[in-house]
This record gives C-alpha cells, structure tokens and sequence, in this order.
C-alpha cells in the first residue's frame, strides 16, 4: 500500500487530460511492459536524461510508484545520464511534498536519497550515475528516453531490449524564479499522470 498521501494523489490524477498525440508516444512503453507482463518475465526500466538531476528521477520514482499502485510484479525502474552530476534538491522537495520519504543517507557532491513510497518496500535510491553506472541493469531493459538532448545522443543504448523517446520539458528553464516551486511540481504531476496512464492499460 502506498503512503496514504501518494495514494490520495494518483487517485486525483485525470488521465484523460492526456492528448491523442501523448498516448501515441506512449504506446510503446504499455506494450513493452505488456507482453513482459504476459510471458511471466522481470521489467526493466532505464529512464535516462541528460545531467540525471531532474526528469528521469522523477520518471523513475513515478514509475516504480505506479507499479505499486496496480500491482504490478517484477517491475524494477533505474535511471541515468550521459552525464552524472547530483539529484536537483528541488526535487526531492517536490516529491516530499507529494507524500514521499526521504531521507540522505550519504552526503557529498551527489548525495544519495533513499526515497520511500510505501512502509514496507524498499526505498528507491536517488543519485545521479551515467546510463550504464554498474548500479544499472547491462542487459534485459528498456531505456526510456526522458529528455530530447538525451534523444539525441544516444541514438545507441547498448544491450537496451528497446529504446523509447518519452521526453519532458525541463523544469529546469525555471530555477530561481518564483515559478520554480509549481513549475517542478506541474512536471512531477505530468510525468505521474503520464505513467498512472501506462500502468492502468496493464492487463494481468
């Protein structure tokens, strides 16, 4: 069971909002995780970004929650960069103030997160590594692309199953303004209702 808070907040995210033109860039994730999900097999899911700061953990931790949230098994979500710098701390805080644990267990310049969205399952661990960081499946994934310069540059993923474009406008554009706080959270909310949209097609 998710924190009752999490919980409350996917249930408030309307689906239907989702243009025509988004679900067809989603179509090859629900399948994707279909046919695993039908030949009793393990899902991977790389979500990777440019700098791993932003968007892809947020897909991650979105991704990891909505598998949850349909009880869907043996669904395992990673992320990374084609570069690693640190996890944006507005970002946890935007999870945080969704419902989600948090708490750095190592400091440093790119600290690690443990970040919780239920009592009893393992926390997520959100810091920035590159795309193939040894902390990230080598093979049997799907690496699903959150950002267009990450598009762009790796137009090869080795040992990737799939290779899926999903991006997201970066929230970044609004650091340091005062829209920083609901811009964050506006892209949190699209990338979850995006991901409760891949999930709820699941059929077990």
């Amino acid at each position: 069971m998710l924190f009752k808070t999490i919980e409350n907040q996917v249930e408030k995210l309307d689906i239907n909002l989702i243009s025509l033109e988004r679900q067809g860039i989603l179509k090859p994730l629900i399948h994707l995780i279909q046919s695993k999900v039908d030949d009793g097999k393990t899902i991977r899911l790389n979500f990777i970004c440019t700098h791993n700061s932003r968007r892809s953990h947020l897909s991650q931790v979105w991704a990891q929650t909505m598998a949850h949230y349909f009880d869907i098994k043996n669904v395992f979500c990673y992320s990374g960069g084609t570069e690693a710098t640190a996890l944006f701390p507005v970002v946890a805080k935007t999870l945080a103030n969704t419902g989600f644990e948090i708490e750095i267990i190592a400091q440093g310049d790119n600290p690690i997160n443990a970040i919780k969205y239920s009592e009893n399952e393992h926390p997520i661990l959100g810091y920035s590594k590159k795309f193939d960081s040894n902390f990230n499946p080598n093979s049997n994934f799907a690496a699903v692309l959150t950002c267009s310069s990450a598009d762009k540059e790796c137009p090869y993923i080795p040992n990737a199953e799939l290779r899926i474009p999903m991006t997201f406008e970066d929230p970044k554009a609004f650091d340091n303004t005062p829209q920083q706080a609901e811009k964050y959270n506006e892209r949190s909310l699209q990338i979850a209702t995006e991901l409760k949209y891949v999930f709820s097609k699941i059929k077990l």
